[in-house]
């Protein structure tokens, strides 16, 4: 496809979907102003950058990030550490925190992400699992597919269940993200079955696409990735946890011991990345969202099935486009890594990954490694062949990616 024909098509599709950007900018305004206030409430200051060593007992920068995180979130408690490795790491330190031998655990839209398996034990090293100590886990399967059943999750929450699992993303699946009103109206009926249940929500994705988050309307727990939304794509490593204090404070404990919990761990200089990447993060995921509403409808003009759909509520950042063919999931990854501003000569091959059941293929040329608020796509090869893409520090490059996969994709 010639340079001209393809700025001519993306430029149609940016014209349809103009007051969609106008929407988004709302609430990205509302969730600056709400970080800005937490910044401000909390005295902020140069000495809040300072690192220490050892122990890290007098680590003020880690304390008033806890503080702000808590205030943005409206929650009781938070725990932002640079020692969780990924996002599963902090809801593990979850689960594993609030969870004992005889307690049961419900997964309420059907089968988790794939890293999570292992974590749950349906499969891997069962000893090492939830299972493994003695956890039970059911699941409510989803209704068509798509959606969660409330119907069935009404019926399958009772007093034996001890932690009702939310998981906000879609994940490698095509079921519909949950959205903030859907997690109010889940969280409603397991609180009405079970009050003492414990609702927790896998925030991944979607922190800072909506005005509100799963802690303002009632989850009693929440997780999340520090090189996901709230990084603000600079925050190098990391994670957190937020919600209600006892339940923060036991997932502490698991993090680091009993005894030591929220109170010990160094921070290792990167409380000023912190802090700086989540004041950013209402805009880059502003942009992100933009990108990911383009190429929606990029690819649903050139025949493709995508979804969301470009008008569709957006609940997290990820962008699945349906190719039903295996060499154009390849090459469209291919093409994603080439328009990266890292690793660009690199060619992504399928592969076996850590955590996955499925070989996968992922492009990800990104300054800080698997970090998906920067532009990525991966997918499992496995059928329909999906490419999920993510993230796009800027709205521009997304563009500039786009380009260059129509050169390469033909129409559906």
């Amino acid at each position: 496809m010639q340079n001209f024909e393809k700025n001519l098509l993306i430029n149609k599709a940016e014209k349809k979907v103009m007051e969609l950007f106008r929407e988004l900018e709302l609430i990205r305004d509302l969730n600056q102003e709400k970080v800005l206030c937490a910044f401000q409430d909390n005295r902020v200051a140069e000495e809040h950058f300072y690192t220490v060593s050892g122990y890290g007992h007098d680590d003020r920068g880690r304390k008033i990030i806890d503080k702000i995180y808590a205030q943005i979130f409206n929650c009781e408690a938070a725990l932002v550490r640079n020692h969780f490795v990924s996002g599963t790491h902090s809801i593990a330190c979850g689960f594993f925190g609030n969870l004992r031998h005889g307690d049961k655990l419900v997964s309420v839209a059907g089968r988790p992400y794939d890293t999570l398996e292992e974590v749950i034990g349906l499969r891997g090293n069962i000893k090492s699992s939830l299972k493994g100590h003695g956890v039970e886990y059911a699941e409510v399967p989803l209704k068509n597919n798509i959606e969660v059943d409330l119907e069935q999750l009404e019926k399958t929450i009772d007093e034996t269940v001890t932690m009702a699992f939310l998981q906000r993303s879609r994940g490698y699946s095509l079921r519909k993200p949950l959205d903030i009103e859907n997690i109010a109206e889940i969280i409603a009926i397991v609180k009405k079955k079970n009050p003492e249940c414990i609702c927790f929500v896998d925030n991944c994705y979607g922190e800072f696409t909506e005005a509100l988050e799963p802690t303002d309307v009632g989850a009693d727990l929440m997780a999340g990735s520090l090189i996901k939304n709230p990084g603000g794509g600079i925050v190098e490593t990391g994670g957190y946890i937020a919600g209600r204090k006892k339940f923060v404070d036991f997932a502490a404990d698991r993090l680091t011991a009993p005894g030591i919990g929220a109170k010990g761990g160094a921070m290792l200089n990167q409380s000023r990345l912190i802090l700086q990447g989540l004041f950013m993060a209402p805009g880059i995921v502003h942009e992100a969202l933009k990108g990911a509403i383009l190429a929606s409808q990029v690819f649903l003009d050139q025949g493709y099935k995508t979804t969301p759909l470009p008008d569709e509520i957006r609940s997290d950042i990820i962008q699945a486009i349906i190719f039903e063919d295996r060499e154009k999931l390849i090459k469209f990854c291919k093409t994603v890594q080439y328009f990266s501003p890292v690793d660009s000569y690199l060619t992504p091959v399928p592969d076996e990954v850590p955590g996955y059941e499925d070989q996968i293929i992922m492009a990800a040329g990104t300054f800080i490694e698997g970090s998906t608020i920067e532009l990525s796509a991966d997918g499992p090869l496995r059928e329909p062949y999906v490419a999920y893409m993510q993230g796009g520090l800027n709205y521009a490059h997304i563009k500039l990616a786009l380009n260059g996969i129509l050169s390469v994709l033909p129409n559906s």
